[in-house]
C-alpha cells in the first residue's frame, strides 16, 4: 500500500485516500484560440514519460479535495516529497532521485 503525504491536511494517508491528476507544472497557454491543432494536442496529450523522479499532480480527493505536487519515483513507487500546489519544484540532492 502507498502512503502519501497530503501537504494541506498535513496527514499521511493510504493511496485510495488520493486521485492522480497527471504531469505537474504544465502551464495552460495563455490565449488558447490561438493554437495550432499541433499545439492544443501537445498541450492536451503530450506528456513526459520519464523513468525516474517526475513531479505530478494529485489530488485528496476523500479529505480536503485540494490538488497537490508530489515527487515521486516511478521504478520504486515512492513519494520522495509532497508540496502545495502553485510552488515550486523542490530540488532534491542527487541521492535521494537516484534511491530504487
Amino acid at each position: 500500500m502507498l502512503l502519501i503525504h497530503c501537504p494541506y491536511c498535513e496527514e499521511t494517508l493510504p493511496e485510495v485516500e488520493f486521485v492522480h491528476a497527471g504531469q505537474a507544472h504544465i502551464a495552460r497557454p495563455d490565449l488558447p484560440s490561438t493554437q495550432t491543432d499541433e499545439e492544443w494536442e501537445a498541450y492536451l496529450y503530450i506528456r513526459a514519460n520519464e523513468k525516474g523522479v517526475t513531479a505530478e499532480r494529485w489530488r485528496h480527493v476523500h479529505g480536503c479535495g485540494r490538488f497537490f505536487n508530489a515527487l515521486r519515483h516511478t521504478t520504486t513507487d515512492k513519494f520522495l516529497t509532497t508540496y502545495k500546489a502553485g510552488e515550486p519544484r523542490p530540488d532534491l540532492p542527487i541521492e535521494a532521485e537516484n534511491q530504487k
